[in-house]
């Protein structure tokens, strides 16, 4: 579409007519929504899991405590808070408030969204604190006494951006930020990192790495011994979104590491710089697990030889890596079923022992140690609630230490495992979570989840709320481990790349006419929902196959697939998506775009459309221009955009429950009544 456009009004977040029209289509469906009996209900059963005591306190290692950061009825925002690990292995352990954003955001009259705090190893006392007024990805970084207990005065701070920064040591940061005109890329990033030292004003920082305007971003990152002894610094050119160049910064010029430019920085343990590989390279397949000696590459750079770590097979993925003191801990998938195993490295070669966990569910790794060899795992499958494991590594032993109880009667429901063919024959995995007396006669309200893109893979997970307002009621809840994600490693993904796109939308409608054919539901009965790259996938099935579903929950979607690279941080997206202003490739983007390809006169089903307007990653005039078309055209639709959120459209607890509790009472309406 050209820049004649008609609703580009709508792409203004600030503006007062794209404002207005959105306090419009908010105040209809809102109220539409709210009147259902049902909402209420819904609103209180979300709020009451999401702020239980007595979920799960995840701990990660902070120095010699265990942290965590937490939110209940009380704290919305939230409170990081410490306590050590024999008070957490206890039934009611003593924790120790260190920062509640709550009480700062009062103070401070702001909607203070928690983004995390880097601290500075091997103390972990001094932290950046990141604070993002109403959930934007842009956060101001704040210097933080984490013994102190307060903010330290007249420290380090960088105004709002998107912005990255890494402790050198106690005086010293490295960031990267914008700068001034001519210091971000295309995409809203920095590509230029300079020194901050203590008592520096911004404008004297000196200039360490730098990029082009042409990549989507650049960064820095400190590689530490587990004593916190630096040994040395990676500056990283993120050249797309998967092609990346890796230097060795020293006093000289900076070093490129002997990497292909698909591989992703895992790690440093035992001397080792541990990369995972997203394309072949030097007889490794891709998906594979190596190691380079950092030693022995600046010794000679050219000469240093890369060694395997671990190589999937082809129904495998790597799905997360972390080191301990010495080790390594890598969880491994086989057909979307997780294990965990620990490698050690000695002598040139890795030794690899497999973790005592659970079977057929998912394993995440929450944190681990770098003063030893622990580390915290969770154990999750759609009906098994989570399990938080302790592991020591050295000893090969795993311990669970905290569950969490289950939020629903999962008695009655049983989960299976299917293949759908595709429409080129590939055959793709779902998860159907159904109840065990469940007739096949077609009349099951079904909800169908799909995401498929960024080599991100859709694991089992527990989750209470869904459970409790959809699984426990008698709903099927399914989950399609489409082409474009991760379950099977980086072909999966890159399977579905640009003009292949369309795969992942044709994996995820030969689940939905699998889901048909086997009648455990029916076209009026199936709904579907999926958010950001998959709120593409579900604007693509709305234009492509209306007749299929009943209900369609579109989240935080892209969706004009000709301006998206225009749009906040989308051109980043091209290496996913493609690049509209290619001649080559715009034409496939029109095809798949559903912006484009509404028509009037179609009988569509009518979709919920969320959104936020502080959603600083994807615009929320993707989904304004979307429903004001379909508004033009005399379609029906529903609309709710949060104002405060930024991509996850909730910037707190109550918020993500409204928000929750809309999205079901939609569901009810279009699949139960």
């Amino acid at each position: 579409m050209t820049d004649d456009d008609p609703f580009l009004w709508l792409e203004d977040v600030e503006g007062d007519k794209a404002l207005d029209w959105v306090r419009g289509e908010n105040a209809r469906s809102v109220a539409l929504l709210e009147a259902d009996p049902r909402y209420l209900g819904l609103y209180d059963t979300v709020l009451k899991i999401v702020t239980a005591r007595d979920r799960i306190a995840y701990p990660y290692f902070r120095g010699s405590d265990l942290a965590n950061f937490w939110q209940d009825e009380t704290h919305v925002r939230g409170v990081w808070r410490k306590t050590t690990l024999a008070s957490y292995r206890t039934a009611m352990p003593r924790w120790e408030t260190v920062i509640d954003i709550d009480a700062l955001a009062a103070a401070e009259g702001k909607n203070w969204v928690y983004q995390g705090g880097q601290t500075l190893p091997p103390e972990d006392r001094l932290a950046l604190i990141g604070l993002s007024d109403g959930g934007k990805d842009a956060a101001e970084l704040r210097e933080f006494d984490a013994e102190a207990v307060k903010f330290v005065s007249g420290g380090f701070f960088l105004p709002e951006g998107k912005q990255s920064a890494t402790w050198v040591d106690a005086d010293t940061l490295l960031v990267g930020r914008d700068w001034g005109p001519g210091t971000m890329t295309a995409s809203g990033y920095p590509y230029i990192v300079k020194r901050l030292r203590r008592g520096m004003k911004l404008d004297q920082a000196g200039e360490v790495f730098r990029g082009t305007a042409g990549d989507v971003s650049v960064r820095a990152g400190a590689l530490r011994d587990p004593d916190g002894t630096l040994r040395g610094v990676i500056g990283t050119r993120a050249v797309d979104f998967y092609v990346s160049e890796r230097f060795l910064l020293t006093d000289g010029a900076p070093i490129k590491l002997p990497l292909p430019g698909k591989a992703s920085l895992q790690g440093f343990v035992s001397g080792q710089l541990v990369f995972t590989l997203e394309e072949a390279w030097r007889g490794f397949a891709s998906g594979a697990l190596i190691s380079l000696d950092l030693e022995a590459f600046k010794t000679d750079p050219g000469g240093a030889a890369p060694v395997l770590i671990y190589a999937p097979g082809p129904r495998e993925m790597i799905e997360g890596v972390a080191a301990t003191r010495s080790r390594l801990l890598v969880t491994i998938y086989r057909n979307v079923q997780g294990s965990a195993v620990s490698y050690r490295f000695d002598r040139g070669r890795w030794e690899a022992t497999p973790l005592p966990l659970p079977e057929n569910a998912s394993i995440q790794i929450v944190s681990t140690s770098d003063r030893d060899e622990t580390a915290f795992l969770d154990v999750a499958g759609y009906l098994l609630p989570n399990t938080l494991y302790f592991a020591d590594l050295a000893a090969n032993t795993a311990e669970a230490v905290k569950a969490m109880p289950a939020r629903f009667d999962a008695s009655k429901a049983t989960v299976e495992q299917f293949d759908a063919v595709s429409r080129d024959g590939t055959r793709v995995p779902y998860f159907v979570v159904r109840p065990r007396d469940m007739k096949l006669d077609g009349s099951n309200p079904t909800l169908l989840y799909g995401y498929g893109g960024f080599q991100v893979p859709m694991t089992p997970a527990y989750s209470g709320g869904l459970g409790k307002m959809w699984i426990e009621p008698g709903g099927v809840y399914v989950v399609a481990n489409i082409r474009g994600g991760g379950e099977f490693g980086p072909e999966w993904h890159q399977a579905a790349l640009k003009e292949h796109r369309q795969r992942a939308f044709d994996d995820f409608i030969a689940v939905a006419e699998e889901l048909v054919r086997r009648k455990i539901t029916s076209p009026r009965r199936l709904g579907i929902m999926g958010g950001s790259n998959g709120g593409l996938l579900m604007g693509a099935m709305l234009t492509q196959r209306p007749e299929l579903f009943r209900a369609v929950v579109i989240q935080v979607p892209l969706l004009d697939m000709l301006r998206y690279h225009k749009l906040l941080a989308g051109a980043s997206w091209m290496a996913e998506y493609g690049d509209p202003d290619n001649p080559e490739e715009e034409p496939f983007l029109r095809r798949i775009s559903p912006y484009h390809n509404l028509r009037a006169g179609t009988a569509y089903p009518e979709p919920f459309f969320l959104t936020s307007t502080k959603d600083d990653r994807v615009h929320p005039g993707h989904a304004r221009k979307m429903a004001a078309k379909m508004a033009s055209m005399g379609l029906p639709f529903l609309y709710y955009e949060n104002i405060d959120g930024g991509h996850a459209a909730a910037a707190n607890l109550k918020e993500r429950a409204r928000r929750n509790a809309l999205e079901f009472t939609y569901l009810f309406r279009k699949l139960v009544d």
